[in-house]
């Protein structure tokens, strides 16, 4: 663990230098635990005479941190009321079984419902969904029992059926690992959409908050939002064409009906999602309780600081600081929940005449929570809190070291390279990296480097920072990659070469989206022509431990 280079050269610069890359060979090989490692910096930076305790310890929990927790809390909500089934189901039955507008079904949902719940979550519960579908397409054809042929003809025949079989076998395979993909592909792609949707969104928000503390909220919900939507639409978009290109074709008449009759497959897939659908039954006081603080906390989250505009919290709470953050809303909203009864109360006589399964109970207790710590415990995924401020505390140990400047002085020579160039570069090296590390691993090792860079060669932040974020998503090749990619392999569809070669193209449809995408609406809306004032922190960079600005 420790490195004959930090025994003989006790300068601070050294001794972090050697913690990031500690901490990237174990985030790699995941020697220890990914939270446990992202505990080091804790441990080493004091040791180290990098920053003292108190400092390193004040890192672990930021307002990127909360806004983590109310955000997750919100999505604990929708799945223990199976909100995120019921709209799933919804959708499918809308859609239709045709096999290309069932994979663009499947891909929607798919990746609405990961830019508000986790990743892993979502694609656990769309694949079984897919699962079933693909049983109903593929299971065996009733009554098709071969008519007796003449002896002369019986081998002809027995030939011509074996063909047909193993084409129709391979016809259902290459729809099995479409559908399947397109499930995992969709998850990765939805959750960049919003700040919350996925780890390395906010590990940038957090990032830009902690070197960058006079950005004056550049990337918050909504600006987030109004650049990685229309990305994440045309991504989407792209991807789904790619899949159905391979593994279903653009026959007309077969991928989306035209002139054709629905086969009696796919009625039994229709009726499969529709029987789903009807045993979920009406919608309880409680699913439409959750429903109703999920639109007022996306709705609070739009309309705070919405920057074409003035938000709500401009004039009545921020008028002289920034008091009022997304992390604000997030956790008022996530205290609702457990608040809030689960069942209508007394005065609602009318709901409670409407519900089927109630019955008079004089002595009952009153009524449950919309959501419970016990169930916030179990499925809160904790371990990114950690992640998130194991990538702060880096942050702040290059800083005080000096390892920022320094890094950013050894960029120098790219001065000469155009812009678009450096972000594609970049992208390329993030999208690999995040095949055999962690999202939020790669996103919180890469980007506090990628602003010292920025700031040397006199380039807005955004401009690489943004893009690169994206790319550490874009863990397509390999099911190691990301829960969801293991998930989908674990049904035994795909092979590793299947997911590999699929996801080299993924990762270039990627990296052009968003190269269009940070070259256009992306540079109106950050101005990354210029070279912005918060940027240049030259003068409150400090070399020793300081304390927080």
């Amino acid at each position: 663990m420790l490195s004959p280079a930090v025994l003989t050269d006790r300068r601070p610069i050294v001794g972090c230098a050697y913690v990031i890359a500690l901490m990237a060979v174990y985030w790699c090989t995941e020697v220890l635990p990914l939270a446990v490692t992202a505990l080091l910096p804790a441990v080493l930076f004091p040791l180290f005479g990098i920053m003292e305790s108190k400092q390193v310890c004040m890192q672990y929990l930021k307002d990127t941190n909360m806004l983590f927790v109310g955000g997750l809390m919100m999505a604990v909500a929708v799945e223990k009321w199976n909100l995120h089934k019921r709209i799933a189901l919804r959708v499918l039955l809308v859609v239709g079984m045709r096999p290309a507008l069932l994979m663009l079904g499947f891909m929607g949902v798919t990746a609405f419902l990961s830019m508000w719940i986790s990743n892993t979550a979502t694609t656990a519960m769309m694949v079984p969904i897919v699962q079933a579908v693909l049983e109903q397409l593929n299971g065996p054809r009733k009554g098709e029992n071969p008519l007796p042929t003449p002896q002369s003809q019986e081998n002809g025949t027995e030939a011509e059926e074996q063909v047909g079989e193993e084409e129709e076998e391979k016809e259902r395979m290459k729809m099995c690992k479409g559908l399947t993909l397109c499930v995992c592909y969709a998850a990765s792609i939805g959750g960049t959409a919003t700040l919350t949707g996925t780890g390395p969104n906010l590990v940038l928000t957090g990032q830009m908050s902690q070197l960058f503390p006079q950005n004056g909220d550049v990337i918050n919900f909504a600006s987030w939002f109004a650049f990685a939507f229309p990305t994440m639409l045309l991504m989407l978009t792209l991807a789904w064409l790619w899949l159905q290109l391979v593994f279903i074709g653009f026959n007309l008449k077969r991928t989306w009906g035209c002139g054709a009759v629905q086969s009696e497959k796919e009625f039994a897939a229709y009726d499969l999602i529709r029987e789903e659908h009807r045993r979920l039954g009406p919608m309880s006081y409680g699913e439409l309780s959750v429903l109703g603080l999920f639109i007022l906390l996306v709705v609070l989250w739009f309309t705070r600081s919405p920057g074409f505009i003035d938000g709500w919290a401009t004039h009545v709470f921020n008028a002289k600081a920034p008091f009022v953050t997304d992390a604000t809303v997030a956790v008022f909203v996530a205290m609702l929940l457990f608040v809030l009864p689960s069942e209508p109360p007394r005065y609602l006589c009318f709901w409670r005449t409407q519900r089927f399964d109630t019955e008079p109970q004089p002595t009952r207790g009153p009524a449950p929570a919309l959501l419970t710590w016990q169930v916030t415990q179990r499925k809160m995924p904790w371990s990114i809190v950690l992640l998130l401020g194991g990538g702060f505390a880096l942050a702040k140990g290059s800083e005080v070291s000096g390892l920022s400047r320094w890094l950013g002085d050894q960029m120098m020579p790219l001065c000469s390279v155009p812009p678009w160039a450096i972000a594609v570069i970049l992208c390329l090296l993030i999208a690999t990296f995040t095949e055999c590390a962690s999202n939020v691993a790669t996103a919180t090792l890469f980007l506090p480097i990628l602003a010292s860079m920025s700031q040397s060669i006199g380039l807005n932040p955004l401009y690489v920072m943004v893009p690169c974020t994206l790319s550490a998503s874009f863990a397509f090749m390999l099911p190691v990659a990301t829960p969801p990619n293991a998930i989908v392999f674990s049904y035994g569809y795909l092979k590793v070469s299947d997911m590999a070669k699929m996801g080299i193209v993924m990762n270039i449809i990627g990296i052009l989206c968003i190269t269009l995408a940070i070259n256009s609406w992306g540079r109106a809306m950050f101005n990354l022509d210029t070279f912005p004032s918060w940027a240049n922190t030259t003068a409150n960079i400090t070399t020793g431990g300081g304390g927080e600005k």
